[in-house]
This record gives C-alpha cells, sequence and structure tokens, in this order.
C-alpha cells in the first residue's frame, strides 16, 4: 500500500474518532439488580440522545461510583469503595480500555461539586447549617416535599412569581373553603393561576392539561430566587407535591410554551439545569420497580434528559431494576463543559 493512502486511512480513522466524540457525552454509575448473588455498579457511556457507546468497567472487587470527567474529557475519573478498604480511585478513558488504578486523586475531581438543581428545601443560612454527618445537599430522588407550609404562614395566602422576561406570572393561591387546598395532595393547586401578561389571557392550573396536582414551587438550591427554567426553546417552572407514605412525592414541569403540566416521575425527580441547552437532566425516583427473575421490587433511581417538548431519554437498560450511583456530562462546546450529579452529599 503507498505511504499516501496509509496516511489518508489514518487520517479518516482520527476524523471518525473524532465524530464519535463530538456529541456531547454523559458518564452513569448504575448498579443492575439481579435475581441472584451480589449486584454491582459499574460505569457506563452513553451519548446525550440516549444511545449506549460503551461500558466502561466490569471489576466486581467493588462498587464504582461518581464517575466526573475532567475538564478536557479526555478522561474520566470514578471512585472505587470496597467494604473494609479504603477508598480508590481509578481513571478510564471515555473510548474505552483498561482503568488505571491513581496513586493520587486529582484535585480537579474532589473540588467537582453537585451542579445546580432545583429543589423545594431552603438553603440553610451559615448559622443555621446542619453538621457534616447530618447535612445533605444531594439532589435526593425524594425530599420532604410535606414542609409545613402553615407553620411558615404561606397556607392561604397569595403567591406571585414572575418569569424573568416578562412574559408570565405563577399566582399561587387557595380557596380556603375547598378541601383539597387545605392539604399537600393530589388536586392541591387547581386555584393557581398562569397568567401571560402581554395578553393577559390565563388559566387555573386545574384547566390545564396534565394536572393532578401542584402544591409548592421548586427554586434553585444556589439562587432560592430563580423559580423558572429558560433556555432557548425549554421555558419551564417545576411543582412538588405530595402523593402518600407510600410513593412519597412527585414533580411536574409547567410547560409554559404549553401550557400544560407533565408529570417528570411517578415518584419524585430532582431536575439539573443544562446551561445553554434547551434541555435539562432529573435525577429520577421509580419505586417499587420489579426485579427481574423474582417476586421482589426495589426502589430505583436513574438520570433522564428532557429536551424543550418535554421528551426524554433515560440513561439505563430498558425496564431494568437500578439504582444511580452518579454521573457526568461533557459538552465540550458550552459553558460548563462538565455537569456532575454525584451520589453523597459535598
Amino acid at each position: 500500500m503507498m505511504l499516501s493512502s496509509r496516511i489518508l486511512i489514518a487520517a479518516a480513522f482520527s476524523l471518525l474518532a473524532f465524530d464519535l466524540r463530538a456529541a456531547s457525552e454523559i458518564a452513569i454509575a448504575i448498579r443492575y439488580l439481579q435475581a441472584e448473588g451480589a449486584s454491582h455498579s459499574h460505569v457506563y457511556l452513553y451519548r446525550e440522545d440516549g444511545k449506549f457507546l460503551r461500558q466502561l468497567t466490569s471489576d466486581n472487587s467493588g462498587q464504582d461510583v461518581d464517575p466526573v470527567f475532567a475538564p478536557g474529557g479526555e478522561i474520566i475519573v470514578f471512585t472505587r469503595e470496597k467494604s473494609g478498604s479504603p477508598l480508590e480511585f481509578w481513571s478510564v478513558p471515555p473510548l474505552g480500555g483498561n482503568p488505571t488504578k491513581l496513586d493520587s486523586v486529582p484535585d480537579w475531581y474532589e473540588q467537582t461539586k453537585t451542579s445546580n438543581y432545583f429543589t423545594n428545601r431552603d438553603t440553610p443560612k451559615p448559622a443555621e447549617s446542619a453538621s457534616p454527618a447530618s447535612a445533605s445537599t444531594e439532589p435526593s430522588p425524594s425530599p420532604n416535599a410535606n414542609a409545613a407550609r402553615t407553620a411558615a404562614g404561606i397556607m392561604g395566602e397569595r403567591q406571585t412569581y414572575k418569569a424573568p422576561d416578562g412574559s408570565v406570572e405563577i399566582i399561587l393561591r387557595e380557596d380556603p373553603s375547598d378541601p383539597d387546598d387545605q392539604v399537600n395532595g393530589e388536586r392541591h393547586g387547581k386555584h393557581y393561576v398562569l397568567r401571560y401578561l402581554k395578553t393577559g389571557i390565563q388559566a387555573d392550573f386545574g384547566t390545564l392539561p396534565g394536572f393532578f396536582g401542584a402544591y409548592e414551587i421548586l427554586h434553585e438550591r444556589q439562587n432560592p430566587d430563580r423559580q423558572f427554567l429558560f433556555e432557548g426553546l425549554l421555558r419551564v417552572a417545576f411543582f412538588g407535591l405530595h402523593l402518600n407514605s407510600t410513593d412519597g412525592d412527585t414533580s411536574f414541569a409547567l410547560d409554559l410554551n404549553g401550557p400544560r403540566l407533565v408529570r417528570l416521575s411517578p415518584n419524585w425527580a430532582a431536575p439539573v439545569p443544562l446551561p445553554g441547552e434547551s434541555a435539562f437532566l432529573t435525577l429520577t425516583e421509580n419505586r417499587y420497580i420489579p426485579i427481574s427473575g423474582t417476586t421482589k421490587t426495589a426502589n430505583c433511581s436513574y438520570i433522564e434528559r428532557w429536551d424543550a417538548q418535554l421528551q426524554k431519554v433515560r440513561y439505563a437498560r430498558p425496564k431494568a431494576a437500578a439504582i444511580f450511583y452518579g454521573a457526568s456530562l461533557y459538552r465540550s462546546e458550552r459553558t460548563p463543559s462538565v455537569i456532575t450529579v454525584r451520589q453523597n452529599a459535598d
């Protein structure tokens, strides 16, 4: 073969490899529950559109958790947890290969925290912060959405939230004579109002497609004054609702383009914004998922991605009972380039 032909072929393979990495990728640590024996968390790589690319780890000596892309996307560092042993830190290339045990953890890995997310929990002031042993700032799949609004003096009051572009406002109002409005549960919030300020058109939540109930409006963890997520064609606000002691809580996206309400999960889902994209992630809880080959069920958790039309993809095997152990999204052409959701408080 002529030298020039070999160079062209090598160049073609290089371009192919570049194309394979061109789209955003997400590394997921997930443990698939099995009928017999111990199950283990491994790291898997998906394209942002949900296409499975490859399994990156397969060692069963521990649990591979909290994968994080390097700022340049060239490697993924993760933690291996072994019972009774110190934590181990490993790296693996996104294109696959044998993981490498690290002598020391990179500074950027330790410094990478969970990205911002929407919550119904108040951010504690420094003087009110809990002790490190009890504090949690992670997007918990099942926060206590049944907070005592009455004790806070909110029940029966009127609250108004105006979108940052001045296009809409949401009015949280309750009818003291309506039994549904006296508890955090199904059909609460039917009297909440969505008003389009430029046209004057408004609608009660109870008349919107997809209405099941709405209680508190969610806010960004790091910015409690932000209740709306506007990115390109995506224009939403999020609401939490208590279901019952068995099913816990659930959450909804109010699609201002509809308008309509879209339930993000049968149980809880914590939205994670993707700055610069008309999309968001959710850390999603599904309770009582059947474990294949058994009569048992398990409370499971997953990462999902929602686009501007509120269509979702799940980064997991179809119909699999699984538990989430951390994820990291690499976006080469966006800021920040890495979006991370860790399994533990940080």
